[in-house]
């Protein structure tokens, strides 16, 4: 185990993160530094930005898993590596898409049913 992981793995159980929390966090950054195969420490802003691009357009991944995976990278550089960047700005969340709620669901698919019978 890397000094970093350790590390990491510390300031998350200071800050009481759910041990399934602290288990995702680390799979996504050790996907991180495994993609660009090095240590997220020697990684900056634009490894973070093309990480995120791969993650939406090579991986197809959902936004919700997109969102936790820029979580695990924002707390390893921002709690971790402390590095005093933007992170809003470097490292944005992706926009969840907007769903109608289940009673609305429901209530036009009896409205289309009844419209065609």
């Amino acid at each position: 185990m890397t000094s970093l992981r350790q590390r990491m793995i510390e300031d998350m159980r200071v800050r009481n993160l759910a041990v399934g929390t602290q288990a995702i966090y680390l799979r996504h950054v050790s996907q991180f530094a495994r993609h660009f195969g090095k240590s997220p420490a020697a990684l900056g802003r634009e490894q973070i930005r093309s990480f995120q691009v791969y993650l939406i357009q090579e991986k197809k991944l959902d936004p919700s898993t997109i969102t936790v995976a820029v979580s695990a990278i924002r707390f390893l550089y921002k709690v971790t590596l402390r590095r005093q960047w933007n992170f809003d700005e470097i490292i944005p969340a992706p926009k969840r898409p907007r769903r109608l709620p289940l009673r609305m669901v429901k209530h036009f698919r009896n409205l289309l049913l009844f419209l065609i019978a």
